[in-house]
């Protein structure tokens, strides 16, 4: 029994049907090269082969994943090991019992399988068994993230079961603790790898990311919630949440950051909405090594500055130039706007290191953040949003540091120095306020309260920030607090006047945006 050089997995190469594995100079044999173009003698040889669990695919297209293959065998039941054969457009998939195997193989005889619109072969294998390194984490991994759906029905219900539940192509798809920004281009290139995607619609509902996605085809559909569902987008974070929408067909009236329609690129981008920069399109249609591109069918674990920089779509990975952590705000309103609200606002997002409010422009400045991924996240949160009744501008700055004023020059106090704020969120590795970081909401988290303040104190602070305060919860300890403004615009003016509000006793007052209600 030798080792197999060009496949990583070690299998039995006792017979003619794994005679194809060896290089292309040790002169195969007519039957392997029957295997290759699926000749007509190859096939009558193997459809004599008596039923295994282990079953012989061909013709599959270059780009199948792994997850598409074990799609085929997941209505008939437990699929416990796969190997591919890129070069070759073949895999053996090894289903948990004989009888499963069988199933599939007679269904599949009244019913051609495809992959991506492909037709492909099944057949009994010569092999009762695929013995695999279990080195191969890369397999390993894919195999479990599909155990973990599967149920152990028997195969006739599992095959409608698997039939019925794909009947929709649009996915609901939620993301939990989104550190990072997830845009509609991140889910057109994760979800893509299992068919085309047609359109999206992005939303944020009860505090949470959500979208619907449609594919061309229902089966495309079926693969991505079976391979994506429980992943994370990035390491330890943006957890995908997976279910089939009721709807069969998505209306999508506008092409923007938002909501895109594939299919029609004359849609217009709406009112309010920054229609798609080309810049952006062209980087992820022509970058193949952009976010999540290196494995089909499998989520990368990227690095946090790397993820949070593609997420904007602004930049590709691996290796490409990074952003600069400095943003651009535009719109302020210019009577009101001071360094320190700006510091406050946008250190819900990241360390704020420099605010500097342009002296000639005084509706604009440029604030330095203490890397790409925090000035990527304050740009997702804030861009949009209103601040002292202006809807605000965010986005990146061709600048790579803010510069502070030469000695003796006096710029009005127009710029600030906050690299050793005492009031920085983020700065202790590992701080638990790196999951609780949420979209500006009505609804606001209080922590830090004295013993002896009461609900009436607080609601009278807060009306007194100039809004109007509509429910009011404490916590169990008392310590913290939930506090629901009106609108986010008064609760985003809340947040800006009371963070670090002093309470007595040098007890100073925390604020952060709640993904509850109350």
């Amino acid at each position: 029994m030798d080792g197999i050089s060009d496949v990583a997995v070690g299998v039995k190469r006792g017979s003619d049907e794994l005679s194809m594995y060896n290089s292309p100079n040790s002169g195969m044999s007519s039957i392997s090269d029957g295997a290759s173009n699926g000749s007509d003698s190859k096939k009558l040889r193997v459809e004599e082969a008596p039923p295994s669990r282990v079953l012989h695919i061909r013709k599959l297209p270059n780009e199948a994943s792994e997850t598409e293959v074990i799609a085929l065998g997941l209505p008939f039941g437990k699929v416990t090991n796969i190997l591919t054969l890129k070069g070759k457009n073949q895999a053996f998939l090894e289903m948990g019992t004989e009888e499963a195997a069988i199933t599939m193989v007679n269904y599949y005889t009244t019913v051609t399988p495809h992959v991506r619109n492909v037709p492909v072969f099944i057949q009994y294998s010569n092999h009762k068994e695929l013995k695999t390194d279990a080195g191969n984490q890369r397999t390993q991994a894919v195999l479990q993230a599909v155990s973990a759906v599967q149920s152990g029905g028997s195969p006739s219900s599992d095959v409608q079961e698997a039939l019925a539940a794909a009947s929709s192509p649009v996915l609901r798809i939620i993301i939990d603790n989104m550190f990072y920004p997830v845009t509609l281009d991140v889910l057109q290139q994760i979800f893509s790898k299992f068919g085309t995607v047609m359109k999206i619609i992005t939303f944020t509902k009860n505090n949470q990311f959500q979208a619907l996605l449609q594919f061309s085809d229902p089966v495309n559909a079926q693969q991505a919630k079976l391979a994506l569902d429980g992943q994370n987008i990035y390491n330890s974070c943006c957890t995908l949440r997976i279910d089939f929408s009721k709807l069969v067909n998505l209306n999508v009236k506008y092409n923007n950051d938002k909501s895109r329609d594939y299919t029609r690129p004359e849609l217009p981008a709406g009112d309010g909405q920054p229609s798609l920069d080309p810049t952006v399109a062209a980087a992820f249609s022509k970058d193949s090594n952009s976010l999540l591109g290196k494995i089909p069918g499998a989520l990368n674990p990227l690095s946090a500055a790397a993820a949070a920089a593609a997420a904007a779509g602004r930049v590709a990975l691996a290796g490409q130039s990074g952003s600069s952590g400095v943003l651009l705000v535009s719109n302020l309103n210019e009577e009101m706007v001071t360094p320190q609200s700006l510091f406050t606002l946008f250190g819900v997002y990241g360390d704020v290191q420099r605010v500097k409010i342009l002296y000639n422009k005084k509706d604009s400045a440029l604030i330095q953040m203490s890397d790409a991924n925090q000035a990527q996240l304050a740009m997702s949160h804030l861009n949009g949003q209103k601040m002292y009744g202006k809807i605000i501008r965010v986005t990146l700055s061709k600048h790579q540091t803010v510069a502070l004023p030469r000695d003796g020059l006096d710029d009005q106090g127009l710029t600030k120095d906050y690299a050793n704020s005492p009031l920085h969120r983020f700065k202790k590795p590992g701080s638990k306020n790196f999951q609780n970081i949420f979209p500006p909401s009505a609804t606001l988290h209080l922590s830090n309260i004295p013993q002896d303040v009461t609900e009436d104190d607080l609601r009278l602070l807060f009306s007194n920030a100039g809004g109007t305060v509509k429910a009011f919860k404490f916590f169990q300890d008392r310590k913290m607090a939930l506090i629901q403004m009106s609108t986010v615009e008064e609760a985003i003016q809340a947040l800006i006047d009371l963070h670090n509000y002093n309470m007595g006793g040098n007890q100073h007052l925390r604020v952060s945006f709640s993904k509850s209600t109350i």
